[in-house]
């Protein structure tokens, strides 16, 4: 595979006279064997099909209209069609079997499928001579059957230049049998040389095509392998950095409470503040680090039903003992359920309080209101802070977003609390949005599903 410098747009690697590399040749040759198979049996089903309808046609309708008797060879080769037809059928569905259980291609299997389709070639190509007697009108039939192979099943260039010397002497023994003229038999030559030329195009760019394809299958797979090892190579140094990091934050915290334990003077009591306020901010840190690896790869939680109305006061509760902002739940309907991870829904509303809390003055109010529109629970926090600017919106949500800004106390951001808190709403099947104007405020809108 060839790429370009926009890693989006790649050339078509072509193997009109060559193989597959031998890197990648034996699992191409066993992936599309077991395609050509598939197909086979679902044109075997088909053409079978067909021949059928047309038996039941001459059975029941009168010779008068078709003409039977006309066409013996109609007659057995039809006949020849319904018994061969499901022995392919057959001989495809087993060797489906066999290789879904080895995995591999067998130079049984290869044969099979170059017979199948020698098969359709000279039965279209037959039967359109029995049909007309004209060799010309026969070219019809001839390329149809040449196009449905070419696409339908992959080959090797060496497989694709045996079937065309198969089916090139095939037709010229035809044109033989139909007592074709010496002129008419050059031209109808050339022009089977010119069908088969481009059959062989055909294939080959097909063959090109799906090879292209099933490599860069492979490719995408591996990288995804790699992706998944690195992404657990990640929350495993992030688990033992934070696990490592928590005692000594913990020793000096705790260092710096005993030392309030005596008396300090206001100098040495600010120092020791400084110390608790940074091993705070230091455990929040590690938290929202452990938080965003732990809900990365979340699909599935475990949740309860619960009322939210009291739910949303005992959170409020907590926050007031703790800021002296008037945080008010404006509730429509109560009572008012939905299912909930408590542990993980209560990190959501924190974030979104505490955001609201940072950037909004100690005189405003923050606001929880609690609506239900159809089968739809909204749940808005809103302030009536700073606001966001309307060129760092798009950005809230993403991880280590650089839309994180320093409070109105001095609050770090780590720009991983918002995605934290999309990655939860979005496992319990809701959303979240934002909508902010500077100077006037903002407000998260929670969507949730409502519990029966």
């Amino acid at each position: 595979m060839i790429f370009l410098e926009n890693p989006l747009i790649n050339t078509l690697d072509t193997h009109y006279f060559k193989s597959l590399s031998g890197k990648y040749r034996t699992a191409f040759r066993n992936y599309y064997t077991l395609q050509n198979l598939v197909a086979i049996r679902n044109c075997a089903a088909i053409f079978f099909s067909i021949n059928l309808v047309l038996r039941i046609l001459v059975m029941v309708l009168p010779i008068s209209i078709t003409k039977a008797q006309n066409f013996p060879e109609f007659d057995f080769t039809n006949w020849l069609y319904l018994i061969v037809t499901p022995l392919f059928y057959l001989g495809a569905y087993s060797f489906i079997k066999l290789i879904g259980r080895t995995k591999k291609a067998s130079a049984g299997m290869i044969l099979f499928v170059f017979m199948f389709a020698l098969y359709i070639i000279l039965s279209g190509m037959y039967s359109a001579f029995i049909a007309t007697s004209d060799p010309r009108n026969a070219l019809t039939i001839y390329l149809i059957a040449l196009c449905v192979i070419s696409v339908m099943c992959v080959f090797e260039y060496d497989e694709v230049i045996i079937l065309m010397i198969f089916t090139g002497a095939a037709f010229t023994a035809l044109l033989l049998y139909a007592h074709a003229d010496a002129t008419s038999m050059l031209y109808d030559q050339l022009i089977s040389v010119v069908l088969l030329s481009g059959f062989y195009l055909i294939s080959r760019y097909f063959f090109s095509y799906k090879a292209s394809y099933y490599q860069q299958i492979l490719e995408i797979r591996s990288k995804n392998i790699e992706i998944e090892k690195a992404g657990e190579f990640k929350n495993q140094v992030l688990g033992m950095v934070a696990h490592d990091l928590r005692n000594p934050i913990g020793a000096v915290e705790s260092i710096a409470m005993m030392m309030e334990l005596e008396e300090l003077d206001a100098d040495t009591q600010d120092n020791v503040d400084m110390i608790k306020e940074s091993c705070s901010k230091a455990r929040g840190i590690l938290d929202d680090l452990l938080e965003a690896a732990k809900n990365e790869n979340i699909n599935v939680i475990e949740t309860q039903k619960i009322e939210l109305n009291q739910y949303l006061k005992s959170i409020i509760d907590a926050w007031k003992i703790q800021n002296p902002i008037t945080i008010l739940l404006v509730s429509s309907v109560n009572p008012l359920h939905a299912q909930l991870s408590k542990e993980k829904f209560t990190r959501v509303l924190d974030n979104l309080i505490s955001n609201a809390l940072k950037f909004s003055k100690e005189t405003d109010n923050v606001e929880l209101h609690l609506n239900l529109k159809g089968d739809i629970i909204t749940i808005e926090v809103k302030d009536h802070g700073l606001g966001i600017p309307q060129d760092m919106i798009p950005h809230i949500f993403e991880r280590f977003s650089k839309a994180g800004r320093t409070g109105l106390k001095g609050e770090k951001s780590t720009g991983l609390g918002l995605s934290i808190v999309k990655q939860i709403i979005e496992s319990h099947k809701g959303k979240i949005s934002v909508s902010s104007v500077e100077g006037k405020g903002t407000t998260f809108l929670i969507q949730l599903p409502v519990s029966a």
